[in-house]
């Protein structure tokens, strides 16, 4: 191999976590995509410009820089200020370490303190809801099996009935025992099913998703914004259509909640987001597909549950929707959020978008 084409920071550009590389006059040398996508900005454009151009030189950082460049002793530095190339100012924790490749002098490790705050909500979130899935499905179990002798008992005692018109009573039970029955498969199912990965079309599964609300929720507005250069995704078509679903249906009702002459707008809209962190893997792509409405809100003292099992802001709700949507985004290896306030919700999904044939 040409001496001219190996890359000494080849492995730091695969990471995740944003890395910059100083010389000993504290110039960036070196920058990763990760680090790129921090700052706003491309190598080209800060390659040999001074740390205090774009880092607020605090003296915490200026006196870590200038123990590890003379001792050589690696340093943690918490809570700093960085100015990204936009104007927004970022809260970061840093680790400066001593290296000697290709001319740097120090290495710099970049966590946003939010990304950090957000990563450990998501694991104890995680580990909530995967104690929660268990003690619904030992539930689930517990209840299903009588429904059946229920079920069997009522067809046994219609049997015997000599009215017609009591048979409506019977009918009911077997009915409700069947919807019961229905729920529990619903609650037993989704770590279980088996995903059908094909490669597919978003915006396909969107329109599906779009002509049953529409043919659902006639009086609200049902608005596309669609990026169509979009790539095909990788995924099970009918788990993604249901996500989808479930969210925009949530949508819709929580729009018809506002009393029978409510009108409002659900907004289907599909983006490519770069250089993402899923599933604690970084992706230099991925799919992003929002749910926007003008509904009321999600109520503050659910918010922070609501993709737990059986938590419900609208009455007569089941309580699964949600958490159907995160069981099949996470097994897409995908992420879900939301944002909302009155007037305004936004769950935003995303899902890695693999290299065309991949599995």
């Amino acid at each position: 191999m040409p001496e001219s084409s190996f890359n000494p920071f080849a492995g730091l550009d695969l990471l995740s976590v944003s890395v910059i590389m100083l010389d000993a006059e504290l110039r960036l040398v070196h920058l990763n995509p990760a680090a790129e996508n921090l700052l706003a900005g491309s190598s080209k454009s800060l390659l040999g410009r001074s740390i205090g151009g774009f880092i607020a030189a605090s003296p915490t950082l200026r006196q870590a820089l200038a123990s590890v460049l003379r001792l050589g002793w690696s340093h943690n530095v918490q809570n700093i200020e960085l100015r990204r190339g936009d104007g927004e100012v970022l809260q970061l924790n840093c680790t400066v370490s001593p290296t000697s490749v290709a001319g740097a002098s120090l290495l710099l490790e970049l966590w946003p303190i939010e990304q950090q705050l957000k990563a450990s909500r998501e694991e104890q979130i995680a580990a909530q809801q995967q104690a929660s899935r268990e003690l619904i499905r030992n539930l689930a179990h517990e209840i299903k099996n009588p429904l059946g002798g229920i079920r069997g008992a009522a067809q046994l005692l219609e049997r015997e009935l000599d009215k017609p018109e009591l048979r409506e009573y019977t009918q009911v039970i077997i009915q409700e025992s069947d919807r019961l029955q229905n729920l529990m498969q619903r609650l037993l199912s989704p770590n279980r099913a088996m995903m059908r990965p094909a490669e597919v079309n978003i915006h396909e599964i969107l329109e599906r998703v779009r002509s049953l609300l529409v043919a659902e929720f006639p009086q609200i507005s049902i608005r596309r914004d669609y990026d169509t250069s979009l790539p095909e995704l990788v995924g099970d078509r009918e788990q993604l259509i249901q996500a989808i679903l479930n969210l925009a249906r949530n949508s819709a009702q929580a729009i018809c909640s506002q009393g029978p002459e409510a009108r409002g707008e659900i907004v289907l809209r599909t983006r490519v987001a770069r250089q993402v962190t899923l599933a604690k893997r970084r992706h230099r792509l991925a799919l992003e597909v929002q749910v926007v409405d003008d509904g009321p809100g999600i109520p503050d003292d659910i918010r922070g549950r609501m993709f737990f099992p059986l938590v419900s802001g609208r009455d007569g709700g089941s309580g699964l929707g949600l958490a159907l949507v995160q069981s099949f985004i996470q097994q897409h290896q995908g992420t879900i959020d939301c944002d909302s306030r009155p007037g305004y919700t936004c769950f935003t999904l995303r899902l890695p978008l693999a290299a065309k044939g991949a599995r």
